[in-house]
């Protein structure tokens, strides 16, 4: 019997609400960030968290985890990553190889590559190759105001704190206009729509929009998987498209690259089937020429392997940083910047644990 045998998978449902101060009116139609976290633990003693993706689909990622994917767990050898994530995925298939199950494997990949870190006594980054930068440079990511005023102020605020890049959630031109003109001509402006569009209504706004200087035009067709449509629109326009937090494994990546889609390809750890899957991705959008920039506006494990894995980069790109409050931290002072920096952890596998008062107040009791 393997010392790593895992013996038991628990998750948590986590709500943090938004500060008090802060000026976005809801998130999602809520205030507050809801996340699944997961701790697995071995028979060796040593114990791994995780992070499934959560926001709108939390309860079906929890239950996904709960019932779907972590009885196939118990009794595995924790050291078996790669073979674990082609077990869970090929198992499940039929289940579908987009939303909460895939979500849920991100989880258990997180906190399996957390225990080989602590098993080893190495951080991530040091299993994934080594560092390559002890700080990763960060892009803010604004939430999505709706209101010009609110949108100028905010982007004006992370101009002024020395971010260098800010990207935007509006779908809207007096948005976009007013983040331009009060950020000034020296910054760079990305801006994410979450897929609204069809291709005929997404070129219409890129000419709207050509006069602001973007520096990547995110999402902005509908259905997202329309990869001909999107490289259609990158090729007419002229705008740097990017894309990839809705596109689970690396074969939809495949095909992603292959259609000469995007420019910045954008894979979730959390959404695209962790750690392991991320690095496929990160091998096939170095052959294509495409950029990697991981989707992470989150403040869990997610983040921090999104941290560990872009610190193994040699030509890591920017950290996505959403640029809002909350009540709570999950990893307290790793989860706010040095100036407009991360610094990467140095502990053992992903390097700090959940605060445990965090979760004590604000994990979800199941009736």
């Amino acid at each position: 019997m393997p010392a790593n045998r895992i013996e038991n998978v628990e998750s948590f449902l986590v709500r943090i609400p938004l500060s008090r101060d802060e000026t976005l009116g809801t998130w999602r139609g809520g205030r507050t960030l809801d996340y699944v976290l997961l701790r697995i633990d071995t028979a060796a003693g040593v114990s791994g968290w995780g992070d499934a993706f959560g926001y709108g689909a939390a309860r079906a990622t929890k239950a996904a985890l709960d019932h779907i994917v972590a009885p196939r767990l118990i009794g595995e050898d924790a050291c078996d990553i790669a073979g674990i994530s082609h077990r869970l995925q090929k198992g499940i298939h039929s289940l579908g190889r987009n939303g909460p199950t895939l979500f849920a494997i991100g989880g258990v990949d997180i906190a399996l590559w957390d225990i080989a870190g602590k098993t080893a006594g190495l951080p991530l980054h040091a299993l994934l190759g080594g560092r390559a930068s002890e700080t990763i440079p960060a892009y803010a990511s604004l939430p999505r105001y709706q209101d010009a005023d609110a949108v100028a102020d905010r982007t004006r605020h992370a101009v002024e704190a020395g971010y260098a890049h800010v990207k935007l959630h509006e779908t809207t031109v007096p948005e976009v206009r007013a983040a331009r003109e009060a950020g000034g001509p020296d910054f760079a402006l990305m801006v994410d729509t979450n897929c609204p569009w069809s291709p005929r209504e997404a070129a219409e706004m890129a000419d709207r929009l050509r006069d602001y200087d973007l520096y990547w035009l995110e999402e902005p067709i509908y259905p997202p998987e329309d990869f001909a449509a999107l490289a259609a629109l990158g090729a007419k326009s002229g705008i740097p498209i990017a894309a990839g937090e809705n596109a689970c494994t690396a074969w939809e990546f495949h095909k992603m690259f292959e259609a000469g889609a995007v420019d910045f390809a954008q894979p979730s750890v959390t959404k695209v089937g962790g750690i392991t899957e991320l690095a496929r991705v990160a091998t096939l959008a170095r052959a294509a020429g495409v950029c990697l920039a991981p989707h992470s506006p989150y403040f869990g494990p997610g983040f921090l392997a999104t941290l560990h894995f872009l610190a193994a980069q040699p030509d890591a790109f920017l950290v996505e940083h959403m640029y809002l409050r909350l009540e709570a931290y999950i990893h307290g002072p790793w989860n706010h910047p040095d100036g407009n920096a991360f610094r990467v952890p140095d502990g053992p596998g992903l390097g700090a644990e959940p605060d445990p008062d965090v979760l004590r107040d604000y994990t979800e009791v199941e009736a």
